[in-house]
């Protein structure tokens, strides 16, 4: 049976037209309100404040994800490019002590979509936010030296893994939508990161990434790691 036309319509229109995170909503009503006054001083300046209205909306913008399900997997937290696969001790402010995991780091441009998503299954056990410094995300450093918030999530076999959420040089303001102590399903939202900024993700010790610098990553939907190599067949939902 041949999808209708309308069908189609609404199908292409979803292609390019999100729903937007409520986080959102004050800052483009704020975009709005100064296109409506750079309309009153001179119009091609109010179109440039509606080029810019329609970014903010789609910074925000929270798409529906296909998230993978099968036993183990680790899917990336974010939308953006992989910038560092490398040894790193995690964030001390999380007491897990000085031993070096391997670290993957996924920058955020100011085009991505910034609604974070859990990389597996897990019971958050510990959130330290710091304050810190606002130096390009895609730096080594900004490791170290950003602001960050910190999640340890405790997996059902005991192991943990570590997620950071860091600010970057435009981004002010990490936004968390989880508590200490809730259970987290794969791809669930957890957090946000405003206008640009990068997650790094600690993995489990003998845990390889199976992602490569410089890919592409979906968040909820780009496998990251395994945790268990022989795995029962992936299926996805839509969340």
């Amino acid at each position: 049976m041949r999808p209708s036309q309308g069908a189609i319509f609404m199908t292409m229109l979803e292609t390019f037209i999100k729903p937007m995170h409520r986080e959102g909503y004050k800052f483009v009503a704020i975009f709005a309100a100064i296109t409506l006054v750079l309309f009153m001083i001179w119009d091609p300046l109010g179109w440039i404040g509606v080029g810019l209205t329609v970014w903010c909306y789609y910074f925000f913008r929270d798409a529906k994800r296909a998230i993978p399900q099968g036993r183990g997997l680790i899917v990336s937290p974010a939308d953006g490019i992989v910038s560092l696969i490398e040894r790193a001790v995690p964030p001390p402010e999380l007491g897990v002590g000085h031993a070096e995991l391997t670290r993957v780091s996924v920058f955020m441009s100011v085009f991505n979509c910034h609604v974070n998503r859990t990389p597996i299954a897990s019971r958050l056990v510990k959130m330290a936010y710091r304050p810190g410094k606002f130096f390009n995300a895609a730096m080594d450093k900004a490791s170290s030296d950003n602001e960050r918030n910190s999640l340890l999530l405790e997996l059902p076999d005991g192991r943990h893994l570590i997620v950071v959420q860091i600010a970057g040089l435009v981004a002010r303001r990490i936004v968390p939508f989880v508590s200490e102590g809730q259970g987290l399903r794969t791809g669930e939202r957890f957090g946000l990161i405003r206008f640009g900024s990068r997650l790094d993700v600690y993995l489990p010790e003998g845990v390889e990434p199976l992602v490569a610098l410089g890919q592409t990553m979906i968040a909820g939907e780009t496998v990251l790691a395994e945790l268990d190599r022989d795995l029962l067949r992936r299926t996805a939902i839509s969340e």
